[in-house]
């Protein structure tokens, strides 16, 4: 008989859409720009599929009244709860830390949350604190970046990893806990840093990984080649081209001309660059006033190879049905290519990522009009 905790931050991903690249501190001016809940669905998502195994292993869930726990599950479930802690109102961290010291008390078997990287920080010093860091804990993805290894690559991937933990297929193993500091990233810098270890469920098909940072001085010759390919092939006056974020499309675009964000979605057509730090909404503004092709080129993240769904939710299902799922490209430097087996996709819809899915594979532009194939998982 299992107990298992579990953690909702309502206010994780917030900012995503909104192009806010973080929730920490933001949450009421998400809300206020109409930022719609992403932790709790999801959350409900991963609790309405682990509901029978819960039942199969006799596990009961112990819960908070409200919106950390209780809110965002089935009023018609058969999951056997116990209600320790109440959140009702707004929440902060402290909440959360609250919330996991009770469930430490109440010996719990492991922790599975809903959150962000900063979710997990919380997470990870509260058990430290109180002296339980052998307690494993499954992150079902919900923040904006989400860098550790202690997510699951999808909400139906955290259901599986539990299921198959209760069902003893999976051991417990240590993982990297990273720290991105948001008010850097939001100014445009990048300082990650390695915080702690937690222990998790070892899937290296639905854990997700922690992001590896991949750096090569050598390929200068690479990026340029891919970057004439860019000019010459895609800058047209009729095709609209996102760009996604990271350091490599960033060094990309400011060959051809352009000033790309770091950390943020712009757009260009042909020489012009037409969008800057865009958020959903503006992605949806240039696509319903384009006539001509898109494309959208992005650069999987390393290690986890997570091409859609980490750092870049400005890429809604909206958008991605506008533009096409087939206006995807991916940017991959050789060495890069060394740390993905595939390109990790992860919609938030269902359908969208059955599209994918049946694709099979995506391009990726490699070099001066190289292309390779690259499987596509969707988890």
């Amino acid at each position: 008989m299992f107990r298992i905790g579990l953690v909702v931050n309502p206010d994780a991903g917030l900012g995503g859409r909104l192009g806010l690249k973080g929730s920490d501190g933001l949450a009421l001016k998400a809300r206020a720009e109409g930022a719609e809940d992403r932790a709790g669905p999801r959350a409900r998502s991963a609790m309405t599929l682990l509901e029978n195994a819960l039942t199969k292993y006799a596990a009961t869930v112990l819960i908070s009244e409200g919106r950390m726990g209780s809110e965002w599950l089935d009023s018609e479930s058969d999951i056997n709860t116990i209600v320790v802690h109440e959140s009702r109102g707004t929440t902060s961290h402290e909440d959360t830390i609250e919330l996991v010291k009770i469930l430490v008390n109440q010996g719990v078997d492991l922790i599975l949350y809903a959150g962000g990287d900063g979710t997990t920080r919380d997470l990870i010093q509260t058990l430290e604190e109180n002296e339980s860091s052998t307690i494993p804990i499954v992150g079902i993805p919900c923040g904006v970046k989400m860098y550790s290894g202690c997510f699951a690559s999808s909400p139906k991937a955290a259901a599986e990893v539990v299921e198959a933990w209760m069902g003893g297929d999976l051991l417990v193993a240590s993982t990297e806990v990273l720290d991105l500091d948001e008010e850097i990233y939001r100014d445009g810098g990048w300082s990650v840093r390695l915080y702690a270890e937690a222990m998790t469920p070892s899937s290296p098909r639905w854990m997700q990984g922690a992001k590896e940072m991949v750096e090569s001085a050598s390929e200068d010759e690479v990026i340029e080649g891919i970057a004439e390919h860019v000019r010459d092939v895609l800058m047209s006056p009729e095709r609209l081209v996102i760009w996604g974020s990271g350091g490599t499309l960033r060094r990309i675009g400011e060959i051809v001309g352009l000033s790309p964000t770091l950390l943020g979605m712009d757009a260009s057509l042909g020489n012009n660059q037409v969008g800057t730090d865009l958020s959903e909404g503006g992605l949806i503004e240039l696509l319903d006033a384009h006539r001509g092709e898109v494309t959208i080129l992005l650069s999987p993240m390393g290690g986890q190879g997570f091409l859609i769904g980490r750092g870049n939710l400005q890429l809604s299902p909206e958008v991605l049905r506008k533009a096409k799922p087939s206006s995807v490209l991916g940017i991959c430097t050789p060495s890069k290519l060394l740390t993905i087996r595939s390109l990790r996709i992860e919609t938030g819809d269902d359908e969208l990522d059955d599209i994918f899915r049946e694709m099979k594979y995506l391009k990726a532009l490699q070099g001066y009009r190289t292309t390779r194939i690259l499987p596509v998982s969707v988890d």
